[in-house]
């Protein structure tokens, strides 16, 4: 890797020289300006205001623009003899843990290469002192024209150093929370937890740049004169108006998509509606009722035998026989149609047959 920036890491008065190389490298993809009638490429051209003419890069400088206009130059010579410790030094301030630096801070990541042999035993000094003491390293350096902060920390063997942005330089955030009163309740808050724990953990070396493949895919159509690939029909969402169904339908497509079945509580309930039962069908009640009115109509020819008999003592003999074997005889046909009421006990019919044959015997006495 090629170095930006040679220096040396200030640790007390232990001074390390080091090589500074950019730790991070950009996989997007380019594209050039083009004239949209011919496909001629647009190029921007440096040209100097006061020849008018183009110049190159080794001609080009800078400079400062005063208040008035007036352009004070500035060389690279004037910035390296700044009255600053941190001119050529990495200059670390203090240690502290990791967890007090604030990741909005962070900026452009570095490696710091031991610039030689003599550096090898101080910068394997300092990489075991920052593992031993799980702190970070916070350090000033100047860079591009100006002081910047950083943060040195180990990655595997090497040291690292990040870009810090100064304090000043990170806006609090007034104006994007929302300004309604929100009460979220325990039950959503389990259900995101769940969300969560199914979702799980993520290797992020298993991510990549699907924008970048698909860019890729196009080009390539493209340059072989074939039609681009079409994008998939997304499905219409709606608007999400109850929060409870939306994270209990989240967790149920994530649990289908890591194969994993949802849990019983989760899944719907089927309920079976009752039968409707038919309205010729009997009633278990009505057997009872009917079987209970057979049993009064049996016990009531017995006191209407008892009530006529009485009468035709007092009056003669012949007549209470003849009374007798006539209430007999009804008796003996009303139990026929008693066992004929049994054998349908459950009908509405048999009830009203029972009533039609009392009242002949109440007729009778």
């Amino acid at each position: 890797m090629r170095s930006i920036w040679n220096g040396a890491i200030s640790f007390g008065l232990v001074s390390i020289p080091i090589k500074l190389v950019n730790a991070t490298e950009s996989h997007s993809i380019s594209f050039r300006q083009i004239h949209t009638e011919d496909g001629g490429r647009i190029r921007y051209r440096k040209f100097c205001e006061v020849e008018d003419r183009e110049v190159t890069s080794s001609e080009i400088g800078k400079g400062y623009e005063d208040a008035d206009g007036t352009i004070v130059p500035i060389t690279d010579e004037d910035l390296a003899q700044l009255p600053i410790p941190t001119a050529k030094t990495i200059e670390i301030v203090a240690f502290v843990p990791a967890d007090r630096i604030d990741p909005l801070q962070m900026d452009q990541a570095y490696y710091l290469a031991a610039g030689g042999a003599p550096a090898a035993k101080p910068y394997t000094l300092l990489r075991e002192a920052l593992k031993r003491s799980n702190k970070v390293a916070i350090a000033k350096y100047a860079l591009r024209g100006r002081e910047r902060l950083g943060m040195l920390r180990v990655v595997g063997d090497a040291i690292a150093m990040h870009g810090l942005l100064w304090p000043d330089e990170v806006r609090a955030p007034e104006g994007v929370a929302p300004d309604a009163d929100v009460t979220v309740r325990d039950k959503e808050l389990d259900l995101a937890d769940a969300l969560m724990d199914t979702l799980g953990e993520v290797d992020l070396a298993d991510l990549h740049d699907e924008y970048r493949e698909a860019v890729e895919e196009v080009i390539a159509a493209k340059a072989a004169g074939e039609a681009p690939p079409e994008a998939p029909s997304r499905p219409a969402g709606g608007k999400v108006l109850d929060l409870m169904a939306a994270l209990e339908n989240s967790v149920r497509a994530a649990k289908e998509s890591r194969g994993e079945a949802a849990a019983p509580e989760e899944q719907a309930e089927v309920r079976h509606l009752p039968r409707k039962t038919s309205r010729s069908a009997p009633k278990a009640t009505g057997g009872k009722k009917s079987t209970s009115t057979t049993k009064k109509t049996q016990a009531t020819p017995r006191k209407s035998t008892s009530k006529t008999a009485e009468p035709a003592k007092k009056t003669a003999t012949s007549t209470s026989r003849s009374t007798a074997s006539s209430a007999s005889s009804r008796t003996t046909g009303a139990a026929k149609k008693t066992s004929a009421t049994k054998k349908a006990t459950t009908t509405k019919k048999s009830a009203s047959t029972t009533k039609k044959t009392a009242q002949p015997r109440k007729r009778s006495a």
